[in-house]
């Protein structure tokens, strides 16, 4: 029997994206007055091609969410996959979970596959949580009777004892994806499949997660990880894969992994975004690199709104490399000049002097939204390397005494 149980060659997966010639909102009365039309038009000209000039053609454009990617993975490894928001991580896991199939290559899979990649993945929402775990477990290839054999770990493992012969539909997203887990990592299968669904869990669920995918590793059997939160995939993973604009452009170690793909975000100062003409949105993310070597923080955000916002309210999350939030700060609890600004574009601004953080590599995130209403977020829109002023002779890894840079004095007696 080899050891390989992923083995992945030359595969690629493109997409049709249409252009309208011009995007407009469409109320249900146009579809309905434009199917009327359109019958009209086929009464009155049977003969006459649907082309015939009555409506604009869009354009279609090709979009390659993975392009030639190829590599393996062994039997036991835990893979983390990383990379930026569009990168080709999702694309991926769908084609190996057989949810999607690839424009072109070829992949060979040794064992069975438990994917967890969307809220309540494989579940049915009007089948209680009892009935979904077997119905999982059968789609899973498991027997009746294995499926028992494990019944009450899983309903322990998901805490959702009182709501086990309740319709699904009517969980929470929390109850779902607790559920959702604990089938998939309990029923044995050989290769476990994680997208970031985890992270709509709390806190304490996302450990006992991570404890149970180190576990089923322990086992002899694979896991794939993909994860914004690199404390997570630092501590789970032994391998990792660094996707970019559907390139696989690094695959071994994962502190080499994460090493190339923070080093990519650190080469940036600006970042632009494209907006979304249905809700409001980020355009784009400046981090000034004087105020850096000075040891401050000035952060630009650019915003676009189909509608007024009243007042913007951005917020910004710095975080370390290992996923560990460190600073954070909007003008719900910092000081700010924004009451009665009424606005649907512009430019805010954020300048925080001094911060008393240990020198190093940090990440921004950002979110935009009003006093009510959270409508965007940018995780880890890049890295930045931050000196602090104070002097640091012989300071320890921050992972083992902190971020915060303070001075203090200490004296005998």
């Amino acid at each position: 029997m080899t050891d390989t149980v992923i083995k992945v060659e030359d595969l690629s997966k493109s997409y049709l994206i249409g252009h309208q010639s011009q995007e407009r909102y469409t109320a249900l009365r146009d579809v309905m007055a434009n199917k009327v039309k359109s019958l009209g038009e086929r009464l009155l000209h049977p003969f006459r091609s649907s082309e015939g000039g009555l409506i604009a053609a869009d354009v279609t454009e090709e979009f390659w969410a993975l392009k030639d990617v190829s590599f393996e993975v062994k039997r036991g490894d835990r893979v983390g996959i990383i990379g930026r928001n569009g990168a080709g991580k999702s694309t991926l896991l769908k084609i190996l979970s057989r949810i999607t199939e690839p424009t072109s290559g070829r992949i060979e899979i040794e064992g069975r596959v438990a994917s967890l990649l969307e809220v309540g993945t494989g579940f049915h929402p009007e089948l209680t949580g009892r009935e979904n775990i077997y119905l999982n477990g059968a789609i899973l290839g498991m027997g009746k009777a294995e499926i028992k054999r494990k019944f009450d770990e899983i309903v322990a493992f998901a805490e959702v004892e009182r709501f086990l012969d309740t319709p699904v539909k009517r969980y929470s997203s929390g109850m779902y994806v607790r559920l959702a887990f604990a089938v998939a990592a309990h029923l044995e299968p050989e290769i476990l499949v994680v997208d970031e669904v985890l992270a709509v869990g709390d806190a304490q669920f996302q450990k006992k997660c991570l404890g149970k995918m180190e576990e089923v590793s322990r086992g002899g059997r694979t896991v794939l990880f993909v994860s914004h939160n690199m404390s997570a995939i630092q501590k789970l993973c032994t391998q990792g894969a660094l996707f970019d604009h559907g390139l696989l452009k690094f695959h071994g170690n994962i502190q080499s992994a994460i090493f190339n793909y923070t080093g990519k975000l650190d080469q940036l100062t600006r970042v632009d975004f494209e907006c979304c003409k249905s809700h409001p949105c980020i355009k784009f993310v400046i981090v000034e690199p004087d105020a850096l070597r000075r040891g401050d923080l000035l952060i630009k955000i650019g915003f676009e709104s189909p509608f007024p916002l009243n007042p913007p309210i951005p917020g910004i999350v710095i975080s370390s490399l290992a996923g560990a939030n460190v600073f954070g700060s909007n003008p719900r609890f910092h000081s700010h000049k924004l009451d009665g600004m009424k606005s649907s574009s512009g430019v805010v601004q954020m300048f925080a002097k001094s911060l008393p953080l240990v020198s190093g590599q940090y990440r921004l995130s950002v979110w935009l939204g009003d006093w009510h209403v959270d409508y965007d977020h940018k995780i880890d829109v890049f890295s930045f390397e931050f000196k602090s002023g104070l002097r640091e002779p012989l300071r320890p890894n921050p992972e083992s005494v902190g971020y915060l840079d303070w001075s203090a004095e200490w004296s005998y007696s």
